[in-house]
Parts: C-alpha cells; structure tokens; sequence
C-alpha cells in the first residue's frame, strides 16, 4: 500500500547505496504531527517523533543491504515511502543468501530497541529520556511489526525459507501462504487497535490475494 516506484529524491548512504525518497513518505508526518492543536512542545515532539520513525526504518533497510553487500550481492537500490521501505538487489539471491538479507531488517531494530532502551535507563534529563525511550519503543515495534509471518513482510519472508529447509518446496509454499491469508485478514482491525493503543501505525496491508495463490500453488 503506498508503495512509490518513482523517486522524488535520491541521495548516497552508506557503500554507495542510492537512496530514494518516495512522494508518500509525506503521508507519514500527515498522519503524526499535529499542526494545528499542539502547543510548541508537542510539536517538537511530534517532528522528532517522526524523525525516529523515518530514521529507523532507513536504518532497517539498511540492515537488508549489509546483509545483501556482505554475501556480494549488489544493491541497486533503497526505497523509503510512506508503507516503510524495501531494498531492491541486484540480482536474485539464494535461498541460504535470503536468510541473513532478510533477517538483517529486524536484528537492527532490536539492536537498537536494545542499546537505546540501556541508554534511556541512564538518562536523568525527562527530555532526553523520552528521546532515547522513544527511539526504543519504535523499534521493538518495527521489528515485531517486520516479523509477523505475511508476504512481503521480512516475516512472512523468513517463515516461508524456514519451511524451506523442513518441507518439499510445494508444500512450504501452500502452508505459508496459509497462514499468510489467515493473518492478512486479521490485519486491518488488528492495526487499527494497535493506532488506538499505541499511537503506531504504517500505511501497509498484506494482500489476502497474494497469500490464497500461494495457499493454491500446484508444482508444474
């Protein structure tokens, strides 16, 4: 959902790596910063907010390109927009090169829910507290969010290659896309529940039809 193909912007990050910016990344700070009803402060912390979470999910995607670069497959490119981001490779990769690619994404965010979470515990200032505090609360839920098993989700992607390993390709495919289908359908109230509790929200949506094909596969 909101997923840009088209960049507005581009920039180098880090090994090189083109960095585009997608036209509804904007729907992020639309949904976040409250322009018209928050006091200064609260504006303040609505940008940082924002700069958190735009930050965080760069620095998931690239997690997914270290992951891609230190196995030598080439990143042609990382996209961020207002459903998150992907990282787009330059060519296909294996099945046992797609496990640590993938598993890259998550493993960043809990390092960093981690490390910002033992920094915040040392914080006297309520400010600087609530910064480091923040940085890890939204990466624990990036990165349970990223870990849910539905397409194209890095769960659903790392849950379809571990049946890989334990079932016949065919099979692996058709339990995945099951359990795909039956969480792709629980998503939306699930994600609105978790706006109206926590304030946290990407604008993605599982497809349930991608996941009814693959519930359908049928080797030729």
């Amino acid at each position: 959902m909101f997923q840009d193909q088209n960049p507005i912007a581009e920039f180098r990050g880090p090994w090189g790596v083109p960095i585009q910016i997608g036209a509804s990344l904007i729907l992020i700070p639309i949904v976040f910063v409250d322009l018209f009803g928050a006091s200064p402060a609260g504006l303040s912390r609505d940008l940082i907010f924002v700069a958190i979470l735009i930050g965080s999910i760069y620095l998931h995607e690239l997690g997914h390109a270290w992951g891609s670069l230190i196995q030598g497959v080439p990143v042609r490119r990382i996209m961020l927009y207002g459903g998150g981001g992907f990282c787009e490779r330059a060519r296909s990769a294996t099945r046992y090169e797609q496990e640590l690619i993938v598993a890259m994404g998550p493993i960043v965010n809990l390092v960093l829910w981690a490390v910002a979470g033992l920094i915040a515990g040392f914080m006297k200032d309520p400010e600087i507290w609530w910064v480091f505090a923040t940085i890890s609360s939204v990466n624990l839920f990036l990165a349970i969010m990223n870990l849910v098993p539905v397409q194209p989700l890095d769960g659903g992607k790392l849950f379809e290659l571990f049946l890989f390993r334990v079932l016949p390709p065919g099979a692996a495919i058709r339990v995945a896309g099951a359990v795909g289908l039956f969480l792709s359908i629980l998503w939306i109230p699930v994600m609105l529940m978790s706006f109206v509790a926590l304030g946290l929200m990407l604008f993605f949506i599982p497809s349930p039809r991608l996941h009814w094909q693959m519930l359908r596969y049928r080797e030729a």
